[in-house]
């Protein structure tokens, strides 16, 4: 089917015409032009269109925008993927409102047909973001899209994470290709226009409104199979994502935290409700993708070859951020002792420094002497 990009985005701007409306009067009229050259009593038969949106379908004058935004769209690099695209993404055609069209820069992949979303607060504490690098690398090392938002914290752990493992990730934005936020991760988005896309239903020049994000998270839950909360206070946006997923029937999975902390709140009441609880990634493969053999492996690091100052370091360390000078003082050495072990232990994926001297074990499935 032949679609006039430019006159179709000036569709979606007419008031009354959504995404669902707009593909009834394509469907109905067969090409997007008619649409607008179409009598009142011919757009009033489509199923759907009431009088009223006809007639502001009628009073439509801005042809100019559609083109206007084709050509952002072209000094950005960026460009549009409609709903009867072979490249729209099957997964997201499936919800019950899924974009008439998407604006995207990067590419998106058959590969994306394994899909998790990872969501959580843009608060994230040392917990949640530990968590999150810790999941979303055993499900990257199976080559799983990670899907989530660009937003600051968790989401901004998992795309890192996920490029950092070799996977694909897709970032949804709550505005248009031209107007990345938060500022800060222009770069991130830079970087995953290279290993993924960047999503977007929203055009160029709009900005980051509060409206917006409902409508961005219910594109993240469309793309993915399930959607993974690992960090969420009361109010917190990811929520909504899993709500969303929910409704369209996808699998959602929380992580339990800790009872005292308000950003745990938000996963708790999702277990509550009947998310799954998850403690490693394969909780996620059994159930959500069966095409996966044998799930993953995400056996326990152990220490053997660690020398008993290295050991003995790890078995003073936990998921709690612990400054160099309590260690010291834990363990009854100087400090300088302690950085050349610890340094050497970051060096290996053992330990992960946190800012003001700060260290934490990289990974929770740490052993030392058999014995986690």
């Amino acid at each position: 089917m032949y679609i006039n990009i430019p006159n179709l985005i000036n569709l979606l701007t007419v008031s009354g015409v959504g995404s669902t409306r707009l593909r009834a009067l394509i469907s109905h009229f067969k090409d997007v032009d008619r649409v607008f050259q179409a009598s009142l009593q011919e757009l009033i038969d489509v199923d759907s269109v009431d009088q009223k949106t006809a007639l502001q379908i009628r009073a439509f004058k801005d042809f100019d925008y559609g083109k206007k935004q084709c050509q952002t769209l072209d000094q950005i690099q960026g460009r549009i993927i409609t709903f009867w695209d072979q490249e729209y993404p099957p997964l997201l055609k499936r919800m019950y409102d899924p974009p008439a069209y998407l604006f995207v820069k990067g590419e998106l992949s058959s590969q994306d047909a394994l899909t998790i979303a990872v969501v959580g607060s843009r608060f994230a504490s040392t917990y949640g973001k530990q968590v999150t690098e810790t999941i979303t690398r055993q499900l990257a090392h199976l080559g799983i899209t990670i899907v989530s938002g660009l937003a600051r914290g968790v989401d901004t752990v998992a795309h890192w994470t996920a490029m950092q493992s070799g996977t694909r990730t897709i970032a949804v934005l709550g505005t248009g290709l031209d107007r990345i936020y938060p500022p800060e991760n222009k770069k991130l988005a830079e970087q995953i226009e290279t290993q993924g896309a960047l999503v977007t239903e929203f055009h160029c020049g709009v900005g980051p409104d509060a409206v917006n994000f409902p409508r961005r998270n219910r594109i993240i839950a469309g793309l993915s199979r399930g959607t993974l909360v690992t960090e969420a206070g009361d109010k917190s946006g990811a929520l909504i994502t899993a709500n969303i997923a929910v409704d369209n029937n996808r699998d959602v999975y929380a992580i339990p935290g800790n009872v005292l902390n308000n950003k745990s709140n938000g996963c708790h009441k999702l277990i509550k409700a009947g998310a799954k609880l998850v403690t490693n990634a394969d909780d996620i493969i059994e159930e959500t993708f069966p095409e996966i053999k044998n799930g993953v492996a995400v056996s326990p690091i152990q220490t053997d070859n660690l020398t008993v100052e290295e050991k003995a370091v790890i078995s003073n360390l936990s998921n709690e951020p612990i400054h160099i000078d309590v260690l010291a003082r834990k363990m009854n050495k100087a400090s300088h002792e302690i950085l050349i072990t610890l340094l050497a232990l970051e060096f290996n994926d053992f330990v992960k420094q946190m800012p003001g001297k700060y260290f934490i074990l990289a990974n929770p499935g740490i052993i030392v002497h058999g014995e986690q």
